[in-house]
Order: C-alpha cells, then sequence, then structure tokens
C-alpha cells in the first residue's frame, strides 16, 4: 500500500530540513515491491518495537518495517491558486498525496528571511489553508457548471451531487476548509473523485527551534499538531547512527511518523518467521482478504483462511509451533476484520 503525506508550508519554513531529517533512514526501495518513487519521495520506516521483537524470538535473517511516504513540495506564497509562484504546479503535486502535513515556523531569527517579515504561525496557517480552499473552490464551480446539465438531462444522481457540492462551495466561499462541510460518508464518496484539497487529513508540524512556544499560545486548531526542533532534528541527521543513540530520546520525528500514520486511519499486522520479519501496512478495517493483498493479489483472490494470534500472545507463547500446540492460534475466515498488532498466516 503506497500512501504519502505531502509537506507543505510558507518558503523558508523548514519543509526541506524537515524531508531531510525524515529520509536520513531511508527503507531500501527493494524491500517495497510495485512502487516507484520519484526523487522528491522519501520512504521513511514507521518505528514498531514490535517488529523487533517478533524477530528476535523468531530468529529472523531480515527484519522490513512498515513504511510511509513524505513527499518534500515546493513552498507556496499568497495567490498561489491564481498562479502565483509554482501555483497550479504546486497545488497538482499536493492533488496527489493522501494527507497534507503543514510545516509552521514557530522561531525567530533575522538570518532567515519570512515572506511577510516576522513570525506568526496564526496567520500563515490562514495564508495556506485560504490558498486551498480557494483551489478547491475554482474546482467545485467548474464542477458545478457541468452538474447543472446534468440535472437539466434528468442523471439521477446529478441533483443530490449538485446539493453536496452548494454545501462544500459554502464553506470554501467563506474560506474554511471542505472538511468543514461534516459530509456523510456517502456524500463524501460522491464528490472523492473531484479529489479536494481541503478533503485531505491535516497535521501541523510547528518548527520551534527555540523551544519557544510564545505563538502556538493563542492557537486553538482541532487539528492534530506536532512540535518539532528541526535545527535539531537536522543536526541528528548528520550524526552517526552510534552518536544519535545518545540524542534519541530528544528526537521528536518519530512522533510525526507515527502521527502521519494515524491520520491515515492506518494499522500494522506481521509475518514473522526464520527468513524475515515483516510490518505490513493496511487501512483499518480490512478483512483478511484484503489484509493479505498487501503481500500479493493472490492472498486476497485465492484466499481459503488464516492463522491469527496477537503479537503479544505470541511473544509469550515463544514460537508459532508452541502457540499452535497450546491452541492459541485462532482459524479466522474472509469476515474476520485484521486488528493492529496482529500476527498472520495466510492460507491459499
Amino acid at each position: 500500500m503506497s500512501l504519502k503525506i505531502g509537506i507543505v508550508g510558507l518558503p523558508n519554513v523548514g519543509k526541506s530540513t524537515l524531508f531531510k531529517a525524515l529520509t536520513r533512514e531511508k527503507v531500501n526501495i527493494a524491500n517495497f515491491p510495485f512502487a516507484t518513487i520519484d526523487p522528491n519521495v522519501g520512504v521513511v520506516k514507521v518505528p514498531d518495537e514490535r517488529l523487533y521483537k517478533l524477530a528476535e524470538m523468531s530468529k529472523s535473517k531480515k527484519t522490513i518495517p512498515a513504511a510511509i511516504e513524505f513527499v518534500d513540495i515546493a513552498g507556496l506564497v499568497k495567490g498561489a491558486h491564481e498562479g502565483a509562484g509554482l501555483g497550479n504546479q504546486f497545488l497538482a503535486n499536493i492533488r496527489e498525496v493522501d494527507a497534507i502535513a503543514e510545516v509552521v515556523r514557530n522561531f525567530e531569527n533575522p538570518d532567515i528571511i519570512h515572506v511577510e517579515n516576522n513570525v506568526n504561525p496564526q496567520r500563515d496557517i490562514e495564508t495556506i489553508q485560504l490558498e486551498l480552499a480557494m483551489a478547491d473552490l475554482q474546482t467545485v464551480n467548474k464542477h458545478l457548471a457541468k452538474n447543472e446539465k446534468e440535472v437539466r438531462s434528468g442523471q439521477k444522481s446529478a441533483q443530490e451531487e449538485k446539493i453536496i457540492l452548494e454545501k462544500v462551495k459554502t464553506v470554501l466561499e467563506a474560506g474554511d476548509l471542505a472538511i468543514k462541510a461534516n459530509l456523510e460518508t456517502q456524500e463524501f464518496d460522491l464528490i472523492k473523485s473531484l479529489n479536494l484539497l481541503t478533503l485531505k487529513p491535516f497535521i501541523f508540524v510547528f518548527n520551534n527551534n527555540n523551544g519557544d512556544s510564545e505563538h502556538l499560545n493563542h492557537l486553538n486548531h482541532k487539528i492534530k499538531n506536532v512540535a518539532i526542533n528541526l535545527k535539531f532534528e537536522e543536526e541528528l541527521s548528520e550524526m552517526s547512527e552510534e552518536e544519535a543513540k545518545e540524542f534519541k530520546s530528544e528526537s521528536h520525528l518519530d512522533d510525526l511518523i507515527k502521527a502521519a500514520y494515524e491520520l491515515l486511519g492506518l494499522i500494522t499486522y506481521f509475518t514473522t518467521g526464520e527468513d524475515e520479519t515483516r510490518g505490513w501496512t493496511i487501512k483499518a478495517g480490512y478483512a483478511a482478504p484484503q489484509a493479505g493483498s498487501a503481500i500479493h493479489t493472490d492472498f486476497e483472490e485465492k484466499f481459503i483462511k488464516a492463522e491469527v494470534i496477537n503479537w503479544e500472545k505470541l511473544l509469550e507463547c515463544g514460537s508459532w509451533s508452541n502457540a499452535r500446540q497450546k491452541g492459541i492460534l485462532r482459524t479466522e475466515g474472509k469476515d474476520y476484520v485484521v486488528q493492529d498488532g496482529d500476527v498472520i498466516e495466510f492460507k491459499i
């Protein structure tokens, strides 16, 4: 499963610094087949101690973590929706990602120019979100014109779609995110193909270089946020692995990776054995056959059953064979919904 988090923000806020820090430990692309990775995309391993405990139990030759992709997108400027800066190219890049990590500058440094000449996280957040909202408004208006013809021609779903689009348009015209239209699942599905920017999940990454939280005191956003000292993270990324261990407890990069993983509604299940122990990324709510497709399409198409055990219970047993002898392995069918932390052996 290839899901991407786009790193966005104004110029000079720390986007590339974050990307560099995130990708200092790139996962070997060969371990993730069927993925075409562009130069501006970094595949980052998801921190998970469960994986390494299982690998130790199985004495695995290889350990392959679950992964998530981060995309470094060029800086946005005011007026992007009208073509300013990289304009349409910037917005097109955001449309390709599944969620957005907005880097917000929250530090003073006279040597690093701010495009607005002073630091104000609230204003910067509003600038980015207004640009995305205005770009979405253009998309909605364009589609409404097409929808009007479909309504007149009597197409069954056109009237329903029009009501949804008008609801979203009202929110966007107020400069808010489309997500604030509070669409029901079926409503969202009807306009999903529009790929609206402000319907994507958001996370704020506050670049808090000097530990200064003054500018955050007045923020009242319900959107998930993480505060990171990106200057420190960059320095850490340039250290050797041995040197970096000493400062690992001060790093908040893993918090961001985990938050991004959760933002996309992802969970991890495991396969383990002497050859390898591996974490597999799936959407929460996947049934066993769907989960198996993360390994190979045959696992979904030819699914018979799955042997399942929670990772902690497997560690308590000490091995797969012991778990089977003790009758702790469960046999699950095609309707079983895979849980985070399941260890699975598929039968096809």
